[in-house]
């Protein structure tokens, strides 16, 4: 791409959603906008936006390229704060990503960095889906499990999550509590609805009791935790989680084998950034609070 303007102006309007919202950063005629998209669209063979009466939505490959601009920007802010002797500047947005049982935990912390920078604008992503860092979709990951191994990533190692098996106490009153990990015929247990889980505690819970023994499945935790407090079943909480909840009932003590490792991820073109390197120290000062 020889026209970095262009590049610029569809970055602006991927970000505004509208001609008029990027002519107006951009300091220039709508006119000017209008005619840099149809440039841009005709030099690269494909459409970037979705026209609608509302403004301007990007497509698959406009987003694409407004994730990639993003991490552009986010570099050249670097440079441009280093060389005016200005490193310390936190702002413009901070795109967090995890998976969504870890929100309770983390939503907490970035409002309360956020309120240390004003000028910051927090996204924060969750799902199952792995986010790309190496295409800007973030700019720190929160990931669960084996240490990730993706090529030009910088893995840090965050905090374990102590996973305990738990019944309600109208559960236990109806069938009793197992003695322990051996004591599980009888018993009906919580579930994830998919055998390919990657949750070690899910793969474990399958290793030890009969399909027809997992009669509630659910694809998402909070949905798990849900049936688990109501009484559909055994199973799986965080022991963090669990405390908040006084009506369960401990079945057996944690195991090495439920627990999982975080891991805090960034790609190395924005790992040494301010705003990374600044929401990084703090995020680690913060966890060391956490009653998990």
């Amino acid at each position: 791409m020889d026209n970095w303007d262009e590049v610029r102006t569809a970055f602006q309007v991927a970000r505004m959603g509208t001609v008029s919202g990027a002519a107006e950063v951009l300091g220039v005629h709508h006119a000017t906008v209008i005619r840099h998209i149809d440039s841009i669209e005709a030099r690269l063979g494909i459409k970037l936006f979705q026209r609608h009466a509302r403004g301007y939505t990007p497509t698959e490959a406009g987003s694409d390229l407004l994730r990639v601009a993003q991490a552009t920007e986010d570099q050249f802010n670097q440079l441009v704060g280093r060389l005016k002797g200005q490193g310390d500047d936190v702002s413009g947005e901070l795109v967090v990503t995890s998976l969504a049982a870890v929100g309770p935990l983390l939503v907490p912390e970035l409002a309360a960095f956020q309120e240390m920078h004003p000028e910051l604008v927090v996204r924060y992503l969750t799902g199952d889906r792995v986010f790309r860092l190496e295409y800007g979709e973030a700019h720190v990951a929160i990931r669960a499990g084996a240490a990730p191994d993706q090529p030009d990533n910088v893995v840090q190692p965050f905090v374990s999550d102590t996973m305990g098996l738990y019944a309600s106490r109208s559960y236990v009153e109806r069938h009793g509590l197992p003695s322990g990990v051996d004591d599980f015929d009888g018993h009906v247990f919580v579930g994830h609805d998919s055998e390919s889980s990657r949750a070690p505690f899910y793969r474990w819970l399958r290793n030890q009791v009969s399909e027809d023994q997992i009669t509630f499945r659910c694809t998402d935790i909070f949905s798990g935790h849900a049936a688990i407090r109501a009484g559909a079943g055994i199973g799986f909480m965080s022991r963090w989680v669990a405390a908040q909840h006084p009506d369960l009932v401990q079945v057996a003590d944690p195991m090495p084998e439920w627990s999982g490792k975080l891991w805090l991820v960034t790609h190395v073109d924005l790992h040494r950034t301010t705003k990374v390197q600044a929401f990084l120290k703090f995020l680690k000062e913060r966890s060391k609070s956490w009653e998990i």
